[in-house]
């Protein structure tokens, strides 16, 4: 029972936290990752010739292995063993890098021109920044929304201290 009592507290110290601040935190910290492996996806693809369909497959691949792998460092850091820290990477990113990555791949398969821009043109950087700050702007809500009810970024949270 005092179990019980202890985890309707904590997850009741967590909400009471959930505030923007920690929201776009969270968002700055999945876009980190995502932005890393959406760029590194998209010019390796665009490098190699590659059509619209296996270059956002790789760089939607790689987005989520930079997010994750961020989070995993510091969960790592923290002294979490690496099977509870792949747990807890999985429960934090995989709902707000979902939400960025289809947000930001959404605005440039979209935009006229941008998945044949070659790297030197201007408009492949100035698409996948707009793209990448409208993902940035539409997935904070969400990490808001979770880290209010214990999860997402609030998971991670915890490791921090």
């Amino acid at each position: 029972m005092q179990h019980e009592a202890h985890a309707a507290h904590a997850h009741h110290e967590i909400a009471a936290t959930s505030t923007w601040a920690m929201a776009i935190r969270a968002t700055l910290h999945c876009l980190t990752g995502c932005a890393i492996g959406e760029v590194l996806g998209m010019v390796i693809g665009t490098a190699l010739g590659w059509s619209t369909v296996p270059t956002l497959i790789l760089a939607i691949v790689l987005a989520f292995f930079f997010g994750y792998a961020l989070t995993l460092r510091g969960v790592l850091k923290a002294g979490v063993d690496l099977r509870a820290a792949l747990k807890v990477a999985l429960a934090a990113d995989t709902l707000s890098i979902a939400v960025m990555e289809l947000v930001d791949n959404g605005v440039i398969v979209l935009w006229p021109g941008a998945m044949d821009a070659e790297l030197a043109d201007p408009l492949f950087w100035w698409v996948l920044a707009i793209a990448l700050t409208v993902a940035f702007v539409l997935t904070t809500p969400v990490n808001k929304w979770m880290i209010g009810r214990g999860k997402g970024h609030a998971v991670v949270h915890q490791y921090h201290h």
